[in-house]
């Protein structure tokens, strides 16, 4: 199965594309479906954005709109107090943080931050907590991630090691190869030339969800595979890093083996081993916001859209979740559909169950146990 498949499967989202899909966003307020549609009330004559705070109406007095103008072109008027013709704070914000990444992205060389935040017309202070608050990161390791991304595209494409470093915006060799260990964990040439040579090692074993790979380069953790046969685990790991040399896990790797399988049994006692994720800088950013999901929690890709001010790229971030390659560590099975329905799930819907089950289960019980100690103590 592709990364395209799974990611099919993992869109089963409506994106508010049904009437009612949008009345039961506009029933929570749901301010991700601002911008996507807008309703109006034939008995009022008025028309909203779906977060309005105003008092809900019947069903059947309620039309749906695409655009502000075809709620027009039916005779209702914007509501007073929504303001369904204006960008809200939120979308404002929300528009300032995505230009600042766009602007990220095509820099050679990343601007000062004050001068990021003057382009976007916030000031230095506020746009730092704004930017840190959307995407999870700095504008300066946005910057990082987006030039390692660049590095290595430029190189996995056959650019030369010279063009790459200019082009990325670096303006000596040194400062670059300085640079390329924490980028690419391996010298640029070796990258450039399908990473041979490059150890990897890797450990098979099993947990409660069957069995398990993890692999790791000198950076960390890079992969934490699941499955029913080891042996194609093994073939994907291979898939994924086609030049380099897998060798078998020491004692100190069965160390970090043991650690990924304690953190499935028990996600609530975290996983403190470094991390190697290799991905997009959009990519990056759904995974950001992917760690930040609580064990025995759920949220809906719309709402991780939402988090990651890209309120509209909903299937963008189910396909950053099919692309996920550290299962658990990246907990992608914390994400369901609008209606708590489980999607797709690259390692299965029956483990990505029994994760969200085992993970509710374990916060129950903690939360019982602490209510339990503030009644005694």
């Amino acid at each position: 199965m592709t990364d395209l498949d799974i990611m099919e499967q993992e869109t089963g989202i409506t994106d508010y594309a049904t009437d009612d899909a949008r009345w039961q966003a506009m029933l929570a307020r749901d301010a991700a479906a601002d911008g996507v549609f807008w309703y109006g009330v034939r008995t009022t004559g008025i028309y909203c954005r779906p977060s309005c705070p105003s008092r809900h109406a019947l069903r059947p007095n309620v039309a749906f709109y695409a655009c502000t103008a075809d709620a027009r072109a039916a005779g209702l008027r914007p509501c007073k107090r929504c303001h369904p013709d204006a960008a809200s704070l939120a979308e404002r914000q929300a528009a300032a943080i995505a230009a600042a990444c766009r602007i990220l992205e095509s820099s050679a060389e990343p601007p000062a931050l004050p001068d990021l935040a003057a382009a976007v017309g916030l000031s230095r202070a506020h746009f730092h907590r704004l930017f840190r608050a959307h995407t999870g990161v700095t504008p300066k390791a946005y910057a990082q991630q987006e030039r390692a991304c660049r590095v290595r595209e430029q190189l996995a494409a056959g650019t030369s090691v010279t063009e790459t470093l200019y082009e990325a915006g670096f303006n000596s060799s040194g400062r670059f190869y300085a640079a390329a260990p924490d980028m690419l964990g391996m010298t640029p040439d070796g990258y450039r030339k399908g990473a041979p040579g490059q150890q990897i090692r890797f450990g098979v074993g099993q947990c409660s969800l069957g069995a398990i790979l993890v692999a790791a380069t000198p950076l960390g953790v890079c992969s934490i595979l699941l499955g029913e046969d080891p042996a194609a685990l093994v073939a994907d790991l291979q898939d994924r890093f086609a030049r380099a040399e897998l060798i078998g896990g020491d004692s100190q790797f069965e160390q970090w083996m043991a650690q990924v399988i304690g953190f499935v049994e028990a996600p609530q006692l975290g996983l403190d081993l470094p991390l190697d994720i290799r991905g997009t800088a959009f990519q990056q950013r759904v995974w950001q916001a992917l760690r930040e999901i609580p064990p025995g929690s759920t949220v809906s890709y719309t709402e991780i859209a939402a988090r990651i001010a890209s309120p509209k790229a909903v299937r963008a971030v189910a396909q950053a979740c099919a692309a996920n390659a550290l299962a658990v560590a990246i907990p992608c099975h914390r994400v369901v559909r609008n209606d708590g329905a489980l999607s797709g799930y690259r390692w299965g819907i029956a483990r990505k169950q029994a994760l969200i089950d085992l993970e509710k289960t374990l916060a129950e019980r903690n939360a019982t146990l602490a209510h339990a100690t503030q009644a005694t103590g």
